[in-house]
């Protein structure tokens, strides 16, 4: 019997849909053979030399659907390396450590429990898209597939790597410098993190107040995703009322990390990433920094002051993760809360960045606020707002128009620059929406006149 595999759910950045209607066991088997002739593809390697890494999340229909990814791909010939249940950094690192072809990770990351997915990813863990790789997944999984043939199927391997990532991970750090005074609120939105950063917590001897910590495909605290307002006032909320130092949330699959100040206050992505990128040039002095088109000029003035090198990069994982591994560069962070570690295979962490701002805060005696008011102070970011709209195109070409006298850029959409405020317009890949940030530095409410006035521009 054929088996109907959507379109919709080859996104630019992953496999994603709801679960039974858009994808279910067979779906995902298609997906699985689509995957490993595709690595076969892009390393020129024959299907049967293929070795390939499995993880999956705690989604209630994850162990059901990592079955049947594991049996497509090793339908075709490919051997599996099972991490079982573990965060999506860890299948990075999997693949990475060990020299993996590629690998797989069933996940809808910070999506409601409904969904399900895939991350994919090639040798040395570096990333599958829409541009590159997603696609020609699609195209195998809906093609006409013979018949498997028995006497070429793979064979699947279980590896707990968690001892040697947990090792990894506090590499990056001066674990001795990290006070075991401080005192931290996390909230694991019952993904991943309890489980992955939990025991490195531990180890380093941190008193933690624990929220959502164990993994529970039924998220009943809230749905694992911060970015979401109401999803991080509880944690907002515990730091205030427990008085502790700062508060750390993490999206379902643990592969971002959300912080709270002490005064409870979110923490926004630009500004996390300055912090972090002091945090490593002070160990890497002169290294290579990357940013997204959105960011705060924050960003640029911290890396500068630090004797870094920023470099601009266009929004998204694949092209982060692309540019580093041909570029060196040592960090990259996106306003999203995806940050990027060289020495962690170019791919994205939720544990990484918890341990470099534990670690800054110690070194620095300070409070997390005390670290952000001079760019809470200096710099006033809106935020990324979208907007539905029409024609897209139309309404840039009139930005453009209006604003010719700034200084122009294209690395993702259109960037406009003046001396005391700046900002950027891009489409959605999948939506008909624009998405604008824009940041003044003379004050909040000269953000506010600046970001209405183009608004009104993409809106009217």
């Amino acid at each position: 019997m054929s088996v109907s595999v959507p379109d919709s759910i080859f996104k630019a950045y992953d496999v994603r849909g709801l679960y039974g209607q858009d994808i279910d066991g067979d779906v995902a088997e298609r997906i699985g053979r689509g995957f490993a002739l595709t690595i076969a593809d892009i390393s020129g390697k024959k299907v049967t030399d293929l070795r390939l890494g499995l993880g999956r999340d705690m989604r209630l229909t994850a162990p059901e659907l990592a079955g049947r990814y594991a049996e497509g791909m090793t339908a075709e010939g490919a051997s599996v390396v099972d991490a079982g249940q573990v965060g999506t950094e860890q299948l990075y690192y999997l693949v990475g450590s060990q020299g993996l072809d590629g690998g797989l990770m069933c996940t809808a990351s910070h999506n409601p429990k409904a969904y399900t997915g895939a991350k994919l990813v090639g040798e040395g863990a570096l990333a599958l898209s829409g541009d590159s790789g997603i696609q020609e997944v699609r195209k195998y999984a809906q093609s006409d597939l013979p018949t498997p043939d028995p006497a070429v199927k793979g064979s699947v391997e279980s590896l707990d790597l968690a001892t040697e990532f947990r090792a990894a991970a506090l590499a990056f750090v001066d674990a001795s410098k990290i006070s075991r005074d401080l005192k931290i609120v996390v909230d694991g939105g019952n993904g991943q993190a309890g489980t992955m950063v939990g025991p490195i917590f531990e180890e380093l001897g941190i008193g933690l107040s624990e929220h959502y910590w164990v993994p529970n495909g039924e998220f009943p605290g809230h749905e694992p995703n911060p970015l979401l307002p109401e999803n991080r006032e509880f944690i907002m909320k515990k730091v205030v009322e427990e008085g502790a130092d700062l508060g750390i949330a993490w999206d379902g699959d643990a592969d971002r990390c959300f912080f709270i100040d002490d005064l409870g206050n979110f923490v926004d992505g630009d500004f996390l990433t300055a912090l972090l990128a002091e945090s490593l040039l002070l160990k890497n002095p002169g290294a290579d920094i990357l940013y997204d088109a959105r960011a705060s000029r924050a960003v640029a003035d911290v890396v500068l002051a630090n004797g870094g090198v920023p470099h601009i990069n266009r929004v998204g994982h694949a092209f982060f993760k692309t540019r580093m591994r041909a570029e060196g560069g040592l960090f990259g962070g996106e306003v999203s809360g995806h940050y990027y570690f060289r020495d962690f295979y170019c791919a994205d962490s939720g544990t990484i960045p918890a341990l470099l701002i534990l670690e800054l805060l110690s070194e620095k005696g300070k409070k997390l606020s005390e670290l952000l008011a001079p760019l809470r102070d200096r710099y006033f970011i809106s935020g990324e707002i979208n907007s539905e709209v029409d024609d897209a195109d139309a309404k840039i070409a009139a930005i453009e128009a209006k604003y010719a006298d700034g200084q122009l850029t294209y690395v993702d959409g259109v960037s406009i620059d003046y001396d005391d405020w700046h900002f950027n317009v891009r489409k959605s890949n999948t939506e008909p929406l624009l998405r604008l940030t824009l940041e003044s530095l003379v004050s909040r409410e000269d953000m506010e006149a600046k970001r209405d006035e183009v608004l009104a521009l993409i809106r009217g």
